[in-house]
């Protein structure tokens, strides 16, 4: 199996210099390809990867593009490679039309291949090509690596992020049934009684947010002191994701290693952010990611995630007796009583019990 692991590193002076230059140059290879696609297509004609490679090399050639030869020739064809999977994806309906790069974006990032060895860790360091060897901070062992992307984040610094082969181990868990349903003000509720809490970085450091926001908005445009500051509102910004990060991946991780099945409800995010009083809230807690991390844990060590329907009522079925309450329907209802059976719920966890008998039965089905 594959996947990515990002370390940061720490280039010298002439490296971060010609880091810069090939983000710039995989940038205007990118534009100008599709520039290229997007006028053949105006003209009735279509054109795919072949035509654009052979334009960077006629690029290459020219007078006025010299300084395309100084740049690491398999991230301006991997620029080309990604622009024509962006028009797969648009013919294909699952992403919208590429755009053009801009240099003003500080989040910028370019990728290369592992050629005959020419990317490895070695000691503190890792090989890149034209780079050299720059220093890295390594937080663990990698396997075989297939390529490297280079990124350049508005906080200022640098990363790597490997795609390497690894094996994934066997690991026995206690072999659970869990029904997970997530929320705002806790983050989630098992259908075993327990409750996580939502730690709502986000909403926490708002105020130092705001104030560093407002700092930048002070500052002259394109002065340096109005670039520091959007570095210091950047640094704010890359905490709360890191945060928010460490917290998804220990909480994912306790769910494989604990249970077998997992069965979680098929939220429409997209569509539930639509909701102005609630977007930030449901943002900050990043459910589709959380959804993301155990689906791919499960596919490394064997487990079972099973998504419930978005439009099974899990919170408005008593889980005693299975009566609907159609008035529970409404989100400020968080503690309620079947008409039945008497039984009190809370709404939560009512709905995790009735999400594991759901996915339960639809994984015997």
């Amino acid at each position: 199996m594959q996947k990515g692991v990002k370390f940061r590193i720490y280039p010298n002076k002439e490296q971060k210099n010609l880091i810069n230059q090939t983000l710039g140059c995989c940038r205007l290879i990118y534009n100008k390809g599709l520039a290229m696609r997007n006028e053949a297509y105006q003209n009735g004609n279509k054109i795919g990867y072949s035509q654009t490679s052979a334009m960077l090399t006629e690029l290459k050639k020219s007078d006025g593009f010299t300084f395309l030869k100084a740049a690491d020739s398999i991230a301006l064809q991997q620029s080309l490679r990604d622009l024509d999977r962006g028009f797969v994806n648009f013919f294909q309906k699952r992403a919208a039309h590429p755009t053009f790069k801009s240099k003003h974006s500080h989040h910028q990032s370019y990728r290369t291949i592992n050629q005959e060895d020419n990317i490895r860790i070695a000691g503190r360091y890792l090989k890149l090509p034209k780079l050299g060897f720059v220093k890295i901070r390594q937080s663990m062992e990698v396997g075989k690596i297939n390529n490297v992307t280079i990124e350049h984040t508005p906080a200022g610094k640098y990363f790597a992020v490997l795609n390497v082969e690894f094996e994934p181990q066997p690991r026995v868990n206690n072999g659970g049934c869990i029904g997970i349903d997530v929320g705002i003000k806790e983050f989630y509720s098992d259908s075993s009684g327990n409750v996580v809490p939502n730690p709502k970085y986000l909403e926490k450091s708002m105020c130092k947010l705001i104030r560093e926001q407002r700092k930048l908005s002070r500052k002259q445009k394109g002065s340096n002191n109005r670039n520091k500051q959007r570095v210091k509102a950047a640094l704010v910004h890359e905490k709360i994701t890191n945060q928010r990060n460490d917290f998804l991946q220990k909480q994912s991780t306790m769910l494989i290693r604990e249970n077998q099945t997992i069965c979680i409800e098929d939220l429409n995010v997209k569509g539930m952010v639509r909701n102005h009083k609630l977007a930030q809230h449901i943002v900050s807690a990043s459910w589709s990611k959380f959804f993301d991390m155990l689906l791919y844990k499960s596919d490394w060590y064997g487990n079972d995630v099973v998504k419930v329907p978005t439009m099974y009522p899990s919170s408005q079925t008593c889980s005693c007796c299975g009566y609907q309450n159609s008035l529970v329907k409404n989100l400020v209802v968080r503690v309620w009583e079947c008409p039945d059976c008497h039984a009190v719920h809370n709404r939560d966890s009512n709905s995790s019990i009735n999400i594991l008998r759901k996915g339960l039965q639809m994984q015997s089905a």
